[in-house]
């Protein structure tokens, strides 16, 4: 098989596509011929080596990648179906940038109805990043006020559809004019062009009173501003660090992580308690394990895609002997909905 493999830290010449003795799936796997597999800016994070779960299961060499579609090839012991050859899609704890992987049958799904190879590989990583963030984490309820940033990427996106589905009104932000309509079509009731009009400006003016959650991965460029627009009540759902991270050159700048890093709110228990508001975060590689969670969430997404609710994400398509342009695309931040490596 082939798969993309790091062996150290650096930048997008780390990429290196290897050839390596076929895997063969243990207890409760599923062995699954990759056609595609979605690229998150997590992916490169894990290449500069700064991805904290990376380090903790897997370390040096990494092959990156949560999130695979294509065919099953082969089920280990104790696994009863589906059947090989049926086509399905998965989230992966790394190892996604592979043409076979042997992944934790609870990890595994159905393609959805409707959905190509390459779709269905963008979609489950930003849709459950975005499903706990809105219905676990912010528990939003019809008529919220919601501020998505980075509206039209990936888990944006998916926060811009779910919340919609939720019965929230949906302010997105997005860095470009050429994302406003990607956010307006998915349904955004609003959509906040930072790249010309004042953001914070017209964020306040959308809502006067402030909003019942705000998602950022951003990190320090809109952190305190984001919690200080929350309504009371409010929640700050945290996922990334975005802005920490260069655009170009595919290295982090050691400088200015170090000084983001300083200038990164902190937020005092007691002034939460004060200002009636709450910052929480995660990262969806360390659910992966919750089964309960992931059949849960994927049911419900998996029901409003046959429903007609949720539509497939725009994808862009690099072969995976472009995995290096396709992290430079990623890193550039000028990309809408989600990139995909095919094999």
């Amino acid at each position: 098989m082939r798969k993309v493999v790091i062996h150290g830290p650096g930048s997008y010449d780390r990429l290196k596509l290897e050839e390596h003795p076929d895997p063969s799936p243990g207890p409760g796997e599923i062995l699954v011929d990759v056609e595609a597999a979605g690229v998150n800016y997590a992916d490169c994070i894990v290449r500069m080596g700064l991805y904290e779960s990376a380090k903790k299961y897997v370390g040096w060499p990494i092959t990156p990648g949560f999130e695979v579609a294509g065919k099953v090839a082969a089920l280990g012991e104790g696994v009863a179906g589906p059947a090989p050859g049926t086509p399905v899609f998965a989230v992966t704890r790394f190892d996604g940038y592979s043409s076979r992987a042997a992944i934790p049958a609870h990890q595994v799904f159905a393609l959805p109805k409707g959905f190509s190879v390459a779709e269905a590989a963008g979609f489950p990583s930003v849709f459950l990043t975005a499903y706990y963030a809105l219905f676990e984490l912010a528990n939003v309820r019809r008529g919220m006020n919601l501020l998505v940033h980075s509206a039209a990427g990936g888990v944006g996106s998916a926060l811009v559809e779910l919340g919609k589905i939720a019965g929230c009104r949906v302010v997105g932000v997005v860095g470009a004019s050429h994302k406003v309509a990607v956010a307006r079509k998915l349904g955004a009731d609003a959509v906040i062009d930072k790249s010309v009009e004042p953001l914070w400006a017209v964020a306040e003016r959308l809502a006067p009173e402030g909003y019942d959650a705000v998602f950022d991965a951003n990190g320090v460029e809109t952190l305190g501003e984001s919690y200080r627009h929350l309504a009371s009540a409010g929640k700050l759902v945290v996922y990334g660090f975005h802005t920490m991270m260069p655009r170009k050159g595919g290295r982090p700048n050691w400088l200015k992580l170090a000084r983001d890093w300083l200038r990164t709110p902190r937020y005092n228990p007691l002034d939460l308690t004060n200002d009636n508001k709450s910052v929480l975060a995660f990262n969806l590689s360390y659910l992966f394990h919750r089964k309960d969670l992931l059949e849960e969430y994927m049911t419900k997404l998996v029901g409003w895609i046959d429903e007609g609710r949720i539509t497939a994400p725009p994808v862009t398509t690099f072969p995976v002997e472009r995995v290096a342009d396709a992290h430079r695309a990623i890193e550039g931040g000028g990309t809408v909905g989600k990139l995909v490596l095919t094999f």
